[in-house]
């Protein structure tokens, strides 16, 4: 038996954790903007919107960082116990690896080595459903910004839209984010999701 798969069951499973964990780092608010720059004058007919931006600074994008990353904690503290259990079976064993037989040795590695597989694809397992739960989440608010921002365009007499993360610089009054951040404030802070669940072979219900 290979020693060294097994020596990094533990460090394996803890890596699809951490890795669940950028889903909601993904959501988290940008960085701060650059300096301002001089400004030419609005461009009739011109706008700019971000999506990303009215996600991350809206009041339900805050909501569902915080939301998600609780999720991703309940994720680790469903897998870290067995990754931990893991680990300690494996160091148990190498502890009394001098007083076993190689048939024994090998058929206790292997089966610590068969709960470490099934613990990565649950571990995997769960990374796809805690994303596929912030693209459900982001789903629902991109359709509440949808008619925002049409009612928006039509307001400011666009001819047409671009999307903020294309343009490198573009006059303020030339940005619908600010309003469609106000706009979707007023419309939507918070709506309770949990964890989807895709072992079920259909996902769980978004209330």
């Amino acid at each position: 038996m290979p020693t060294n798969s097994i020596k990094s069951i533990g460090l394996t499973a803890l890596a699809v954790i951490a890795v669940a964990s950028n889903a909601a780092a993904q959501t988290r608010p940008a960085a701060a903007a650059a300096p301002a720059v001089a400004q030419g004058p609005a461009i009739a007919g011109v706008c700019v919107f971000s999506a990303n931006q009215a996600m991350a600074q809206s009041t339900v994008g805050g909501y569902i960082r915080t939301r998600l990353e609780q999720i991703v904690a309940q994720v680790r503290a469903e897998l870290s116990p067995e990754d931990s259990g893991i680990a300690t079976d494996f160091k148990a064993l190498e502890a009394q690896r001098a007083t076993l037989d190689a048939a024994t040795y090998q058929s206790r590695g292997q089966a610590i080595q068969a709960r470490a597989n099934v613990l990565q694809e649950k571990a995997a397992l769960r990374q796809r459903e805690v994303k596929a739960t912030e693209d459900k989440a982001s789903n629902r608010v991109l359709q509440e910004l949808e008619p925002i921002v049409q009612s928006l365009y039509q307001q400011h007499h666009c001819s047409i839209l671009f999307d903020r993360g294309a343009v490198m610089f573009a006059n303020a009054d030339m940005d619908l984010t600010p309003g469609a951040v106000t706009a979707l404030n007023g419309k939507l802070q918070q709506f309770p999701f949990d964890r989807e669940h895709l072992d079920t072979g259909a996902a769980a219900p978004t209330r």
